[in-house]
């Protein structure tokens, strides 16, 4: 090995070592990551210690009798197991109600929890009596676990609270305290308020003088917050396309868990808040201050379970035992509605906007930016003229149809002068064989340089409107005003429209269709073919194999979205439905407005016109330069060869 061999493996070493000493996280950054490691380890020791302890106790009253046990011995045993909180282990669960317009709460006093959520507003599909739940029992639970002086581990779960009467605040909010009391004066107390027409619950956990029964290094809770998501929509698939665990670090960047399978993660960084998302409501915990050390889990369930996901959050919080501070939270129990959502950070700081609006996906970044300030606020003014759906969608149509008209008749007219040219085309490729496709090439853009034409041009305007028609695709199966709306046959245009259902397995029409056919879809599909007969009876393909096989795919194209759309929300398929018709009146529309004959006159004048001028400019020209280059790069390629 030579000397530079030398001095160069001994630059790249030094290289390696600097970038992984420049790399290398900082002391406080290593104590941080072991903190949260340590944090994690501590919440899977004190939920198994928990466990424990709960069962231990279970088993103790349950067999009381069989043990002869006295209600003394009872009280001295429970004392022995929780120690203060001795006399809040056993006790009768009674619930409590706290409801305004839009929300009824029911909380129990085992654990001094939320046991029920319903929003008065809206209904699960199927039922027209009931209020929608969001969660009820068993289905939710969030529970919170600290150290005693005595070293236990205790969870609230496991604990009575006494609730005290409910106060009305002087904003008329409907104030509930549980009381989680103790053998001393000190007491913890869970505060709920309820504004009036709001669908936010804060929740305060305030402490008084715990510092006496906790253990001394007690400055955190750690939480344990579980829910089971119901099934509260027809389509099933497009529930668990958009149920997933979200949420957003401190600094603002929101993530989510995958929507497709189990995930446990362990989130390093703190968090402003979490939310259980459904396809068109949410749970969302909000903290004041911060959650850390979380560890998230999302799980899909069954198709038979009757629910979506079931979703778990292991985390810490910042808890002062003195009561001089309390932990606050907040809680958003409502519809994944967008004004609702945004209305949260109106006259808010940047550093205190909590941007809950993005649980209502709106597409990619341009896609989200014509949905915010075109498609939202234009559906808005419509609905509150106080008109029906199917006409708020057939305005919708017709607006959006015409914002893209300018470049919709561009289309048209582009392909209308590549139609008109085509003679001369098939002229330039008799008289240019196969062989001499640069040539051909060559003559061809010559022919459309001359006559103002361009087979680009017909593109461009589509692209234009793709973002537009995207915006749609993201905005119905997520807009919840669609959600229980009806349009004759259809009853939830937020879902399918089943105009027949089946529950055997057919071949291929299952494979395809699953086991229902959506007539909205299907009159979409026939509008569709029909606007691709109408387009294919302009376009002459002569005998070109290639061309032939072109229309065919182009019929194929409908039967395609048929099967795509099919499970999507009836009110897309309208929509589409209402804009092909329209695009099928503005075809027969511009060929009355542009006669092919005059047109060709036009390009042959102008063509006329412009063959003396050798100079050219714009696209055609910069693709001539690159034709010619390379056909001089293959000339010397090919005297190369020869040498």
């Amino acid at each position: 090995m030579d000397k530079n061999t030398l001095i160069g493996f001994g630059l790249i070493a030094l290289i390696l070592i600097g970038f992984s000493l420049f790399n290398r996280p900082s002391k406080e950054e290593l104590a941080k990551r072991q903190h949260e490691r340590d944090s994690i380890a501590y919440i899977q020791q004190i939920q198994r210690e928990t466990d424990r302890l709960s069962k231990e106790m279970s088993e103790l009253v349950a067999h009381k009798e069989e043990q002869a046990i006295t209600d003394e011995q009872l009280a001295e045993k429970m004392q022995g197991i929780y120690g203060a909180f001795s006399s809040a282990a056993i006790g009768q669960n009674e619930f409590v109600v706290l409801e305004n317009d839009l929300l009824r709460l029911t909380f129990q006093t085992e654990g001094g929890k939320l046991y029920k959520a319903e929003l008065k507003k809206y209904k699960t599909y199927g039922d027209s009596l009931n209020y929608l739940s969001l969660f009820e029992d068993k289905e939710a639970a969030m529970n919170f676990t600290f150290v005693t002086k005595s070293n236990r581990i205790l969870n609230t779960g496991n604990l009575f609270f006494t609730p005290q009467p409910i106060v009305l605040t002087p904003d008329s909010a409907q104030m509930l305290t549980m009381r989680l009391m103790t053998d001393s004066a000190a007491y913890l107390d869970f505060v709920y308020t309820l504004p009036q027409n709001n669908y936010m619950l804060q929740f305060d956990i305030t402490p008084h003088q715990m510092q006496q029964v906790l253990a001394l290094n007690a400055t955190s809770l750690e939480m344990n917050w579980s829910q089971l998501i119901p099934q509260q929509e027809r389509g099933r698939k497009f529930e668990e396309r958009y149920a997933t665990l979200q949420y957003m670090y401190k600094g603002g960047d929101i993530e989510n868990l995958s929507e497709s399978k189990q995930v446990k993660e362990d989130v390093n960084g703190r968090l402003k808040w979490i939310a259980y998302k459904d396809q068109f409501f949410s749970t969302v915990l909000i903290a004041d201050g911060e959650l850390y050390s979380a560890q998230l889990t999302s799980t899909p369930m069954e198709k038979n379970s009757g629910y979506i996901k079931a979703y778990q959050t292991r985390a810490s919080l910042a808890f002062d035992p003195s009561g001089t501070q309390s932990t606050k939270l907040r809680m958003y129990l409502g519809p994944n509605h967008y004004n609702t959502l945004k209305a949260y950070d109106k006259g808010k700081e940047k550093s205190e906007k909590l941007y809950l609006k993005s649980l209502v996906p709106l597409g990619w970044k341009i896609v989200s930016w014509i949905n915010m300030w075109l498609v939202i606020p234009m559906f808005d003014l419509f609905m509150s003229w106080g008109m029906h759906i199917g006409w708020v969608i057939l305005l919708m149509t017709i607006v959006i149809k015409l914002i893209i008209l300018p470049f919709t008749f561009q289309s048209y007219r582009s392909s209308a002068k590549m139609r008109v040219l085509k003679p001369q085309v098939d002229a330039i490729n008799e008289k240019y064989p196969a062989d001499k496709m640069q040539e051909r090439q060559q003559a061809t853009m010559a022919l459309y340089q001359k006559a103002g034409a361009s087979p680009m041009s017909g593109c461009l305007p589509m692209l234009f409107q793709f973002p537009v028609l995207m915006a749609m695709f993201w905005f119905f199966p997520t807009a919840i005003e669609l959600r229980g709306q009806s349009l004759f046959w259809a009853d939830d245009l937020s879902t399918y429209d089943a105009i027949l259902t089946w529950n055997r397995n057919i071949p291929v029409i299952s494979w395809i269709f699953g086991n229902h056919l959506s007539l909205f879809c299907l009159l979409m599909t026939v509008t569709n073919l029909i606007y691709t007969w109408i387009n294919m009876q302009s376009q002459n393909t002569g005998n070109d194999p290639a061309a032939k096989m072109m229309r065919w795919m182009m019929y194929l194209m409908p039967l395609m979205f048929m099967y795509i759309f099919n499970d999507y929300a009836a009110g897309l398929s309208y929509y589409y439905f209402l804009s092909l018709l329209i695009t099928i009146i503005q075809t027969y529309i511009f060929r009355l407005s542009i006669n092919d004959e005059k047109l060709l006159k036009q390009m042959e004048a102008r063509a006329a016109k412009n063959a003396n001028k050798p100079k050219k400019s714009g696209l055609m020209a910069r693709l001539e330069k690159m034709q010619r280059e390379q056909q001089q790069y293959m000339r010397e390629q090919a005297k190369r060869g020869r040498r």
